[in-house]
């Protein structure tokens, strides 16, 4: 398996070479799936792989900033040790031993004013900052100061802080609203690193804190102030060996510079006609790039590193003779593979519950992802994202009773509107969003028949909740994508045992009632004409069966069948829009028709035959071609089921019947 993926990590790998490849070698469906499991299994294995390598070179860039840290107090240090150095030799020449003690005493008044503020910046943290237990006695104060706390990812004001710093110890405190200090926490300056940000439209002055518990970004009301508390900081860091450095001597300026020995070797000097070396002429910019790439990285200038990345490559591209140029085109090799990792961890971090926020987060590292070629990693994360997004959006909705089917399909369209605008010259990302789509719509369908087409659901709410569906997902026809025919697939098995259920269950109930094959009688004017208002909005007008003033000449059950077929028609016409579930719905109409049509009196029941004939005849004359023509009209398709029973029925209707009578009774006595 290991050797056949690697495959994949090949530069002038081609997805439809390995498709053919791979169809020619397995052999039926069940090879195929073993195949796409093992695909699967890599997927995953790499992408563990991909983020404990992020991890593990971030702790590595904090471990590099924290030595460069201390290189660089190193360096002050030895600074500071030559010119001590050289002021003793100074010294020791001119005999100016007055200026030693003049040093000492001023550097006694600034330990006696050191004192003094130490006590009152100890006694002011324990007066103002609630919930703060620390000993800050023998500790030297450096800073003090109001921030604001900015979140990381866009950059907004979280709430105001107050710093406090000592020598060993950094005092973060929450401003609170009635203007108190709250003690937030507290951080030894030799275990943090400060990275300046440069400033950006969305914030200025700011800087970030890489702590124990994790990197916060702070923000400072002027420059000056960022400058000062990075100043302070880096102070707070290299206070020990500062400290070191003051108890000598004070260094003092040389009165006399005295010449230098010449040297019995001369520097060698090189003459106009010979030519420099390569190594000479390599600009300084491209030898600390792969420096600044990491800087810029940390702190989050994407865009100026990856344009530094991509000058550097073309400049070695075109100088590749230079001695250091292999070296280094693979540190900036290796500081564009973290710099793509950073910025798929960005992309990944991006879901939230509201889909376009997470759309609007995604497009700094979507943009820059494309720009260096990252078009397969940076589309198959987006995706990701927009699933966790939907999903969560789709649980919300069904938690809050809202419509479910009109949020999913915009959300999905408005998702592939932003991946084709990204990626509308890459065919294998957009082959990608098919595949996705086809994924979220089968979660979709299968969320969709365990919450709202569950056994049992009356057939109203089936043609409902089949519409609300239907329609929106027209709405990506717009963009090229159909998938009303796959969706119709996914719901075709459900609806058509929906369908079947509720035939069953129709056909139970009719007969079911006591018929006194008697008109209709409504009691009231008022309910008459309520009935015959509700009968006109479905279409069938019976004022000629009407008599008197609450009677209709059909029996109860006729008119209550009428009513309830013709609604009936308008679900099943719903339905029936997609081709698939015609036949079904025909046949269930048909048979419940004929049920009622079947329906008689009992043979010891004294009704009038010609009544009953009525009946029947209206529900074939009148009923059935009202109930063809709407399903007609709203399915767009004919019921060919109904047109077949209505010529059949037509032909069996023969002459009205004489009514019974019995010439052996009377009613003389």
């Amino acid at each position: 398996m290991t050797q056949s993926m690697k495959e994949f990590d090949d530069f002038n790998f081609s997805v439809d070479k390995y498709t053919k490849e791979l169809t020619r070698e397995c052999v039926g469906g069940s090879d195929l799936q073993q195949r796409k499991k093992e695909i699967e299994a890599y997927s995953e294995q790499t992408s563990a792989t991909l983020k404990q390598t992020c991890k593990r070179n971030y702790m590595k860039f904090i471990e590099t900033a924290k030595e460069i840290t201390h290189l660089e107090s190193e360096m002050y240090q030895l600074s500071h040790i030559l010119i001590e150095q050289r002021n003793i030799l100074a010294s020791l020449t001119d005999g100016k031993t007055s200026s030693n003690l003049k040093a000492e005493s001023v550097e006694a008044d600034n330990a006696t004013t050191e004192d003094l503020e130490n006590s009152h910046a100890t006694r002011a943290v324990k007066e103002m900052v609630q919930g703060f237990n620390g000993n800050l006695e023998g500790k030297t104060f450096l800073n003090e100061g109001a921030l604001i706390e900015l979140d990381p990812n866009d950059y907004r004001p979280i709430q105001r802080v107050f710093f406090f710093l000592f020598n060993d110890v950094l005092i973060v405190c929450k401003v609170k609203h009635d203007k108190r200090l709250e003690f937030l926490s507290e951080y030894d300056p030799k275990k943090i690193a400060v990275i300046n940000i440069r400033d950006l439209d969305g914030v200025k002055n700011a800087i970030s804190i890489i702590t124990t518990d994790g990197s916060k970004m702070y923000q400072s009301i002027t420059a000056a102030g960022k400058s000062e508390w990075i100043e302070k900081l880096n102070e707070a860091f290299r206070f020990d060996q500062l400290k070191k450095t003051k108890k000598g001597p004070a260094p003092q300026p040389p009165t006399r510079v005295k010449q230098q020995p010449k040297s019995e070797t001369p520097p060698p000097s090189h003459s106009p006609a010979e030519p420099k070396s390569l190594e000479d002429e390599t600009p300084e910019w491209v030898s600390t790039a792969s420096e600044e790439i990491q800087t810029l990285i940390a702190q989050r200038h994407f865009e100026d590193a990856q344009a530094l990345i991509k000058r550097t490559q073309d400049y070695l591209r075109l100088n590749n003779k230079l001695p250091s140029a292999t070296i280094i085109e693979r540190k900036v090799k290796e500081q564009e593979l973290k710099l793509t990792n950073v910025l798929l961890k960005e992309l990944s971090n991006s879901h939230n519950r509201n889909l376009q926020i997470a759309l609007r987060a995604v497009k700094r590292p979507l943009k820059i992802l494309v720009e260096m070629g990252r078009f397969r990693q940076a589309s198959a994360t987006l995706l990701k994202v927009c699933t966790v997004s939907l999903r969560v959006a789709q649980r919300e909705a069904r938690r809050n009773n809202a419509e479910i089917s009109e949020l999913f399909f915009c959300d999905l369209t408005q998702v592939a509107c932003d991946f084709l605008n990204a990626f509308e010259e890459q065919p294998a990302c957009v082959s990608a969003l098919v595949v996705w789509c086809n994924a979220e719509l089968q979660y979709f369908a299968s969320q969709l028949i365990k919450h709202y087409l569950t056994k049992g659901t009356a057939l109203e709410a089936v043609a409902k909740c089949v519409e609300r569906v239907r329609k929106p997902s027209t709405k990506l026809t717009e963009i090229g994508l159909d998938i009303s025919y796959h969706l119709e697939g996914l719901l075709r098995t459900t609806l058509e045992s929906l369908i079947e259920e509720s035939k069953q269950r129709l056909l139970d109930t009719v007969g079911r009632t006591e018929e006194s094959w008697q008109p209709h009688n409504l009691h009231t004017k008022s309910n008459l004409k309520r009935m015959l208002l509700e009968l006109d909005s479905l279409g069938i007008d019976v004022r000629a069966q009407t008599t008197g003033d609450t009677w209709i000449n059909l029996t109860q059950s006729t008119v209550v069948f009428i009513r309830h077929f013709l609604q009936l028609t308008e679900h099943c016409a719903c339905l029936a829009k997609c081709e698939t579930l015609l036949q079904s719905l025909e046949l269930l109409l048909r048979d419940l028709f004929v049920a009622q049509h079947a329906l008689k009196p009992p043979s010891d029941m004294a009704v009038d035959p010609n009544f009953v004939m009525k009946n029947k005849i209206f529900l074939v004359d009148n009923l059935l071609p009202i109930a063809i023509e709407k399903f007609r009209h709203i399915s767009g398709r004919q019921c060919d089921s109904l047109r077949e029973l209505q010529t059949k029925l037509a032909r069996q209707q023969g002459a009205p019947l004489p009514k019974q009578r019995s010439v052996y009774t009377t009613d003389v006595f």
